[in-house]
C-alpha cells in the first residue's frame, strides 16, 4: 500500500516465473551452458582454409577440420567415432580407411592417377572422369572434360588424410562436392567406385584402370558398366533405389 511501483513490479516478475516452464530455472541454464563449454572441440572446420574459384577448398588440411593433438589420445576406434558422429549430420561423403586398405589404393593411384567412372542416371549412365592429384581425388563429367579440357572444374573432390595412418592404422576421408551438379547419394556412388576399382583384389577389376591409364586404345566403356552392375553398385541409384552407404 505504500509503495504502489514496487507492488507492480514484484507482480510483474511473479507473472513472468508463472510462464516459465516446469523445470526452467537459470541456474540449469547455466550449467548446461558450463558443461557445453567444457566438452573437447574435435572439430574447427573453416579454419586456415582457402577457397578456389570453384567453391572448393584449397589446401585443406587435417588440422583445419579437426583437433589432432585432441585426438591423439584416444584410440582408432573411438576416432572413428569421432569422425563418423561428426559428419553424419552434414550433408556430404566420410569414410575411415584402414591404412593397409588406403596402402594399396595409393600405390595404384602412382600408377594410375585416372579413370572412369559410370554414374547410374535414370535412363542409362552419366560417365565421370577421376584424377588423383595427390591425396585429393577430383571428379568432373567426361562432357565437361570433352568441352572444356583440362579446364573442366571438378564436381566433386575427396580429401583424403593420412596423418594418423601410421600411429592409428586408419587414414580418414571427407568431401566436398557442387550441389548443382550431384546429390550426396551420388557423389557417395562414385566415391564407392574409387574403393571398387583401386582397393579391390580382384585382378580383372583393377586392370580396367591399368587399361585405362597405359592402353587407352583398349578401353572400353561398357566394362565399367559391366563391373558396376557385377558389384550391385550400379543398381544402387536406379530409381527407388538410394544408397545410405557411409
Amino acid at each position: 500500500r505504500s509503495s504502489p511501483d514496487v507492488f507492480e513490479s514484484r507482480m510483474e516478475k511473479r507473472t513472468e516465473v508463472k510462464k516459465q516452464p516446469v523445470g526452467y530455472s537459470k541456474q540449469g541454464e547455466f550449467i548446461r551452458c558450463m558443461e557445453e563449454k567444457a566438452r573437447p572441440i574435435f572439430f574447427a572446420e573453416g579454419l586456415g582454409t582457402k577457397t578456389s574459384k570453384g567453391g572448393f577448398t584449397k589446401d585443406k588440411t587435417l588440422d583445419s577440420i579437426l583437433n589432432v593433438e585432441m585426438v591423439k589420445e584416444k584410440s582408432a576406434e573411438e576416432i572413428k567415432q569421432i569422425w563418423n558422429q561428426y559428419f553424419s549430420a552434414k550433408d556430404t561423403v566420410y569414410a575411415v580407411i584402414p591404412a593397409e586398405k588406403f596402402d594399396l589404393i595409393w600405390k595404384r593411384a602412382q600408377k594410375c592417377p585416372s579413370f572412369l567412372y559410370a554414374l547410374p542416371r535414370k535412363e542409362g549412365y552419366e560417365f565421370f572422369v577421376g584424377q588423383w592429384s595427390g591425396t585429393e581425388l577430383h571428379f568432373t563429367s567426361l562432357i565437361n572434360v570433352q568441352t572444356q579440357g583440362e579446364t573442366a572444374p571438378s564436381q566433386l573432390v575427396l580429401y583424403h588424410y593420412p596423418e594418423l595412418q601410421k600411429e592409428k592404422g586408419i587414414v580418414l576421408m571427407t568431401a566436398e562436392m557442387d550441389s548443382k551438379f550431384l546429390v550426396v547419394h551420388e557423389a557417395q556412388c562414385l566415391a564407392n567406385q574409387a574403393q571398387l576399382f583401386y582397393a579391390t583384389d580382384r585382378l580383372e577389376t583393377y586392370e580396367l584402370v591399368e587399361t585405362f591409364n597405359h592402353r587407352s586404345s583398349e578401353f572400353k566403356y561398357m566394362s565399367v558398366i559391366a563391373e558396376l552392375e557385377q558389384s550391385g553398385l550400379g543398381r544402387e541409384l536406379r530409381p527407388g533405389q538410394v544408397s545410405d552407404k557411409s
